[in-house]
């Protein structure tokens, strides 16, 4: 299994919101291209990076810092956020960034989804952000008519190769992963599987791994000192 520790950003800082919440947002640093090496020097490969203003804004408003991030850590980054469009999709992978996440958009522009597909195939993931039993958009702010079921289902059928789900519910509390979730997804469901959302224990990593999930974000875990990133990195080889 893969682990994708987060870095969540708001005008260039790392930050994390409880429960998808803009008003609860805690800033861990001015900084975060140095988080993403101390990702390195714990042994982990690959980085999630969420632009939170391009998820509720739309846009690129932090190109500057998610670049920063690649180019100092030299990891595998995928970035989500407010990709709504060819244009912003093409100005990420074509920058270096390794993996686009879709998100409002590849509920709301189904033809867009197609081509961006298409064209980087595997270098495009969705997330299924699911509040309720229901797709959340528009940085979560949304609770869409669309079920977990019927997007995964169509997820599925256009191609995707990766799908990062998150129970917004668990995000940024503490309180222990979805794990019902995702062992009924993985069994349910032919694509990549990342866990996000609550993963706070090493607990919840040894149960997550003991499913065959292709991945686990750590987020707010990692910078409260819940999980030893290095602890976890080896847990999961």
């Amino acid at each position: 299994m893969i682990l994708f520790p987060a870095i969540d950003i708001v005008g260039g800082k790392a930050v994390r919101l409880y429960k998808g919440d803009y008003d609860q947002m805690t800033v861990y640093s001015d900084n975060p291209a140095e988080i993403a090496l101390d990702f390195k020097r714990c042994g982990a490969g690959y980085i999630h990076i969420v632009d939170l203003e391009g998820a509720r804004d739309g846009g690129t408003p932090n190109l500057e810092t998610v670049l920063a991030i690649k180019k100092q850590s030299g990891l595998f980054c995928e970035i989500g956020g407010g990709i709504r469009s060819m244009e912003v999709v093409d100005r990420y992978l074509n920058a270096g960034i390794d993996r686009v996440i879709l998100g409002t958009a590849a509920i709301s522009d189904e033809a867009f989804l197609k081509k961006a597909i298409e064209k980087y195939g595997a270098r495009v993931a969705v997330g299924a952000d699911i509040r309720e039993g229901f797709i959340a958009v528009k940085g979560w702010l949304e609770r869409s008519q669309v079920t977990v079921d019927e997007f995964f289902e169509k997820m599925q059928n256009l191609g995707v190769e990766t799908i990062i789900c998150t129970d917004i519910n668990r995000d940024g509390a503490m309180k222990g992963t979805n794990l019902d979730l995702y062992r009924t997804m993985s069994r349910r469901y032919r694509v990549n599987i990342t866990a996000s959302g609550g993963v706070s224990s090493m607990e919840d990593i040894a149960a997550l791994k003991s499913m065959e999930l292709y991945g686990a974000i750590i987020g707010k875990a990692y910078y409260t000192g819940a999980i030893d990133l290095r602890e976890a990195v080896k847990a999961v080889q």
